[in-house]
């Protein structure tokens, strides 16, 4: 993808910014693209082990603290002039099925956050949301008309999962009216990309299709399974398309939540014809009906996110699948190399 020089931050270079959830997925990839920005003071934050976070960073403020916890908060948010909230307990469909509680215990999370950010005097706090947030009846046609901000009530969020981002949405406006802080909330419709889960139960149907079609290939059984009928329908927005829109939006006046996402829909199939593609190779579908596979239709209207942050995806699904999948069959490979009694012989292209 082309970078947009001109997006950045309207903060010195030398104030301290805070990217809580830092060692996952788009909290890694925000901190690479502050890197860039030439940004010299950043702290990252997460409760996994370093040797767990997705992308690790010299030059940067490193730290492992559990966010459940107010004074852990506070210690994250010290000094900060910006704070990047992306810190939860979540992941792919199969994830947030299973796991409503753990999902719901991010409010604990998102809560201490926004009271640091209070105490310590923080200038602007952005908010990772979820098109999760979105009506469930209003997402039951695989045809999937795009869903706008406006939409959102009466509410009847994704069980668990949407209620949380819900919430928390509602906290960050009270926070915004009550004492002042700068809130930005961001809409995520299914961001996706290199440097993210893939193989531990947390990944997404993009990474999860990448990860199966590399071990078919790898094994010769080119079955694969798909959950649900095939048919379901999304848009997938590329991990750099979210870096640009996150710092388009976190440097606006825009106080309301609002729609980051491609309208680039797809089925599930069709996701899977993609992937065919990029891998030069055929699979056998087998469905798994009875899995978990979410509403029937999800697309996102970005008319406001154009409107005021004159921003759109520039990422074509095929070039960030190609990208992923990449990524992935690197990633696999290495993984059956540093377990050699498991080791296979991995078919190469070129």
């Amino acid at each position: 993808m082309r970078r947009n020089a001109g997006v950045d931050l309207p903060s010195m270079k030398d104030d301290l910014i805070v990217v809580a959830g830092g060692g996952g997925f788009i909290g890694g990839h925000l901190i690479a693209r502050l890197l860039e920005l030439g940004h010299t003071r950043l702290r990252s934050v997460d409760v996994k082990p370093f040797d767990a976070w997705y992308q690790h960073f010299d030059g940067v403020e490193n730290l492992r603290l559990d966010l459940r916890r107010r004074e852990a908060c506070g210690e994250a948010c010290r000094g900060a002039r910006q704070v990047f909230q992306f810190a939860s307990d979540m992941g792919g469909m199969g994830f947030i099925e299973s796991h409503k509680l753990e999902c719901m215990l991010s409010v604990l999370i998102n809560t201490h956050m926004l009271l640091a950010a209070r105490e310590m005097g923080v200038d602007r706090f952005f908010f990772s949301s979820s098109a999760c947030v979105y009506n469930v009846d209003k997402q039951r046609d695989a045809e999937a008309i795009p869903l706008r901000e406006s939409e959102t009530y009466p509410a009847d969020p994704e069980d668990g999962y949407g209620w949380e981002k819900l919430f928390s949405e509602r906290m960050c406006r009270h926070f915004s009216e009550g004492c002042g802080l700068k809130t930005r909330v961001a809409r995520y419709h299914n961001v996706y990309g290199p440097s993210g889960a893939w193989n531990d139960g947390r990944e997404k149907a993009p990474a999860a299709i990448c990860r199966k079609a590399v071990h078919a290939l790898a094994t010769g059984d080119h079955t694969i399974e798909i959950w649900g009928d095939g048919a379901q329908t999304r848009s997938f927005m590329y991990i750099d398309d979210c870096i640009e829109g996150t710092l388009r939006l976190m440097a606006s006046d825009v106080e309301t939540p609002i729609n980051l996402g491609s309208n680039e829909l797809v089925t599930i199939n069709g996701l899977v014809d993609i992937i065919e593609e990029v891998a030069d190779a055929s699979f056998e579908r087998r469905y798994k009906l009875d899995a978990p596979r979410g509403v029937m239709g999800r697309n996102s209207d970005n008319t406001l996110a154009w409107r005021h942050l004159h921003w759109t995806p520039r990422t074509r699904l095929r070039d960030g699948m190609a990208k992923t999948y990449a990524w992935i069959e690197e990633r696999y490979r290495a993984s059956v190399s540093s377990h050699a009694d498991q080791c296979v012989a991995l078919p190469l292209r070129f």
